[in-house]
């Protein structure tokens, strides 16, 4: 099997680690398929750590984003408690009988991945259990440096690098924002189903959009051209970003950069189809089709195998 060879590719032996290990790859298949299809461009021995490293935010992401499945809000932060607890425990030990704790523990070990990068991950989902809207795009920042600037900065070392790793931090920073930001634009309507609403307020407000606007236009699934400005913004910005993040890439280990290449294609591809669809993300997801995906992946797979 694929999973096996990874495993053994990655030198990962004892039997508990490595159902461990595959419980975090079976997570990234199910929910993070351009993820997956791009770390499958890596060499067998990083794909695990990535799927660890992903399968926990999964994971933590979960509890606080499925809001309609009859948990009250404290039951939420119950269980975000105990998460954070385990990883703890599980950092400090070295071990933990969680599968998905176990995993990326033995990621973050083998590694040698800074454990306040996991500490501000948290902190940035103990935010979603209460915080419904930001009012400035700083005070955005703040909450996406821990849900997604850390997980650039918490891969990378996986990923390993051709400069110093200190050099390439900014780069691989901002990459997992834009990835984010990319995110929070093509579900603007299932976010304020869940209540929330990650465009900051103040950016909205100077195209006299607000919530009320936004959740009519998701009720009713008619467009506004007040909207569609404020979108428009929000896409050149985050457009900006993968500028930013783009002179990275070479300087990640060759072996990984098609990986990381395709990972940038697929998701600023999604800023495309936001265009495409005149900015109407709130009736509906903009998605990459398969076909798509494929025509970018198997050209990367290509420079992959000779890398």
């Amino acid at each position: 099997m694929s999973v096996d060879r990874e495993l053994d590719a990655a030198a990962i032996t004892d039997p508990g680690l490595r159902l461990a290990y595959q419980r975090c790859r079976a997570l990234n298949a199910e929910h993070g398929r351009t993820y997956y299809l791009a770390t499958r461009l890596l060499p067998r021995e990083r794909r695990p750590a990535i799927h660890a490293l992903y399968g926990f935010a999964r994971w933590a992401d979960d509890v606080v984003d499925e809001v309609h499945d009859g948990r009250t809000p404290a039951e939420r932060a119950a269980q975000l408690s105990t998460v954070e607890e385990k990883l703890a425990v599980g950092l400090a030990e070295g071990r933990s009988d969680d599968p998905v704790v176990a995993a990326v523990v033995d990621t973050a070990r083998r590694y040698d991945i800074d454990p306040s990068l996991f500490e501000d991950f948290m902190t940035s989902m103990r935010m979603d259990l209460t915080v419904t809207s930001y009012g400035t795009y700083a005070d955005l920042a703040r909450y996406v440096h821990g849900s997604a600037a850390v997980i650039g900065l918490q891969v990378l070392p996986v990923l390993g690098t051709s400069v110093p790793r200190a050099e390439a931090e900014p780069a691989a920073a901002a990459l997992g924002v834009a990835f984010q930001l990319t995110n929070f634009l093509r579900d603007v309507g299932e976010d304020l189903d869940r209540g929330r609403v990650y465009l900051p307020t103040e950016e909205l407000a100077s195209f006299d959009v607000d919530r009320e606007l936004l959740l009519w236009a998701r009720r009713t699934g008619r467009t506004d051209p007040r909207i569609k400005r404020a979108l428009a913004f929000q896409v050149e910005r985050t457009r900006s970003i993968y500028r930013d993040a783009a002179p990275g890439i070479p300087m990640l280990s060759p072996a990984s950069r098609p990986c990381v290449a395709t990972a940038y294609r697929l998701y600023g591809r999604i800023l495309d189809l936001v265009e495409r669809a005149d900015y109407d993300v709130l009736s509906r997801r903009v998605t990459v089709s398969n076909g798509r995906r494929l025509a970018i992946a198997l050209p990367a797979l290509a420079r992959a195998v000779l890398a």
